[in-house]
């Protein structure tokens, strides 16, 4: 949404709602209230955050952070991401700047292996990019790659290897010994094997305890059952849409259409509420019902 759809969600923060299709039945839309009377914060992920950052100040009455990929990948991999050095390394620096540094996660992920990006490639680069982010962020979150049938047919070519429990505690320690080096916390995002030997955490994405940091107050959150076991996510509403990122990464799960993303892509409308298509009179619109987490009861010492 930062990369492609900045505009169509500060419009919809000006008109305080959105509806979003559910993808399993497509015919029921939920319309969801997005006041900061409810709303608690924002998570954003992207691989570009720069079309945000002339309007960011238009969030200064929620909470949030950027989740920012930053890998060392090629156009063999992601196909349309743009320079790290000259678009997205910068764009997060300048971000880091305006809205601080504990807001601002690096994600070097997922990690895969081939004969070009083999271990002693990753640790070189890792190695370049904490040196340049150092001071802009406090935290990178690493994963490895997680195989998923809808993205078989775009991984194929790749010539991928497998990556084993030994390389992936040889990256595990290589990169904690750099993170450190530059003041920069490293977890890793739901994976089965315990790499806390090196100092490496289990993650957070939507994180309720840096929520809480930002808002200053206690939140009654509630941990997302809806997600993957290992998953340390609190509950939350994605009012975002899978195939409908044009950056053309093989590894991602979210979107493995083509022909669908490009189909999308043309059906956006910055001024709809809606992020794709129009809504048709068979649409069936209900009110998702949520409230704040913000402990508002006084507490006594």
């Amino acid at each position: 949404m930062p990369a492609y759809y900045s505009r169509w969600f500060f419009n919809r923060l000006k008109e305080g709602y959105v509806l979003v299709r559910n993808p399993m039945n497509p015919k029921r839309i939920s319309r969801i209230n997005l006041s900061p009377e409810v709303v608690d914060g924002f998570v954003f992920w992207t691989k570009n955050p720069a079309p945000m950052l002339k309007e960011i100040h238009k969030l200064k009455d929620y909470a949030y952070y950027f989740q920012v990929t930053i890998t060392s990948y090629g156009k063999d991999i992601e196909e349309n991401v743009p320079s790290k050095n000259d678009v997205v390394i910068p764009s997060f620096i300048e971000l880091s700047k305006l809205i601080g540094s504990d807001r601002m996660i690096w994600r070097y992920d997922p990690i895969v292996l081939t004969e070009k990006y083999n271990v002693d490639y990753h640790v070189e680069y890792f190695a370049k990019m904490a040196k340049r982010l150092q001071g802009y962020t406090g935290k990178c979150v690493i994963s490895f790659l997680d195989f998923y049938k809808n993205t078989e047919k775009n991984l194929r070519g790749l010539k991928l290897l497998p990556v084993t429990e030994k390389e992936m505690k040889l990256i595990g320690e290589k990169f904690s010994g750099i993170a450190e080096k530059y003041g920069i916390e490293l977890a890793s995002c739901c994976e089965g094997i315990d790499l806390s030997e090196f100092g490496i955490k289990h993650n957070s994405c939507i994180d309720g305890e840096l929520f809480e940091k930002i808002l200053g107050q206690k939140l009654n959150f509630k941990p997302d059952k809806n997600q993957r076991k290992g998953c340390g996510c609190i509950e939350s509403i994605d009012i975002g849409a899978y195939n409908s990122c044009k950056n053309g990464c093989k590894y991602c799960y979210a979107n493995y259409n083509p022909k669908l993303i490009d189909y999308n892509f043309s059906s956006h409308d910055e001024n709809s509420p809606i992020l794709f298509g129009e809504i048709k009179s068979d649409d069936i619109i209900t009110e998702r019902k949520f409230t704040s987490f913000k402990d508002n009861q006084i507490e006594l010492t």
